[in-house]
């Protein structure tokens, strides 16, 4: 059966979308011409970016959502759908940062974030493939983490809901397989964001001096939030037959080599 392209309109929701990776998602997908709904807990914040997107000729709305509260979830994906019209595109992204030595952690401070990273990314899945599925298209982007693949100290929590997106992405993409629905994952690196930012002096400092010592700070470059937004619009402008599974996105070195000036002999 041949694939029915993409529809001309594709309404997007965005979760996390008040800062950081979320923001720039919101911003980049919206000068390429998509609706966009911007959902997070901090309103104000999100209106400021809406009223940014609109005065620049995009469409936006501003929907609360706090991924935490399976009701807010579904009243989140309501009203951007009363909206914008069905979610044809889904970025989760919502998130926090805690850390903390994994013997130190309290049990709730632990499970906290893996409610928000991980069962909070489950439940906006389940309240909006169920309709991309119906449709028989739509692409549903996760936003993982490299920490699967190099987890890093003071990150226990992070480190374990990022691995438990990567098994439900994995899991989900065996499931959606002949539906028309893409499931896909982004693994970044680093990323200069507000997460992690509120840390006290010491903490960061301790917790810098183990990144560097088990050789996961290979160099001072972080990545831009712009950077992964670009990624997020690589996968969902991939056209119907082909499926970008999964997406690392690291921060590239600074140039530490002297390029041999022309002419020059060694």
């Amino acid at each position: 059966m041949a694939f029915i392209p993409h529809p001309d309109r594709r309404p997007v929701l965005v979760a996390g979308a008040s800062s950081g990776i979320g923001a720039a998602t919101a911003e980049v997908l919206a000068a390429a011409g998509y609706p966009v709904a911007l959902a997070a807990r901090r309103v104000e914040k999100l209106q400021e970016l809406t009223d940014k997107i609109t005065a620049a000729g995009g469409e936006a709305v501003a929907v609360p959502l706090d991924i935490t509260d399976e009701g807010s979830v579904a009243e989140c994906v309501a009203k951007a759908q009363a909206a914008l019209g069905d979610l044809e595109i889904v970025v989760s992204g919502a998130g926090d940062l805690a850390v903390g030595l994994s013997y130190e952690v309290s049990p709730e401070d632990f499970a906290s974030q893996i409610d928000i990273h991980l069962v909070g990314a489950h439940r906006l899945y389940r309240a909006v493939v169920p309709g991309m599925i119906e449709r028989r298209r739509g692409d549903y982007v996760f936003i993982g983490s490299d920490v699967v693949l190099h987890p890093r100290p003071w990150s226990s929590a992070y480190v374990a809901a990022k691995a438990g997106i990567d098994g439900l992405v994995a899991t989900a993409q065996l499931e959606l397989e002949g539906t028309g629905v893409r499931a896909s994952v982004i693994r970044p690196g680093q990323v200069l964001t507000g997460m992690g930012m509120d840390l006290d002096q010491k903490t960061t400092e301790l917790m810098l001096n183990d990144w560097i010592r088990h050789g996961l700070a290979r160099h001072g470059n972080f990545l831009e939030p712009g950077h992964i937004a670009q990624a997020v619009t690589a996968i969902v402008t991939m056209p119907r037959g082909a499926h970008m599974r999964v997406v690392e996105v690291e921060a590239e070195g600074a140039l530490t080599r002297d390029k041999k000036p022309e002419g020059e002999q060694r």
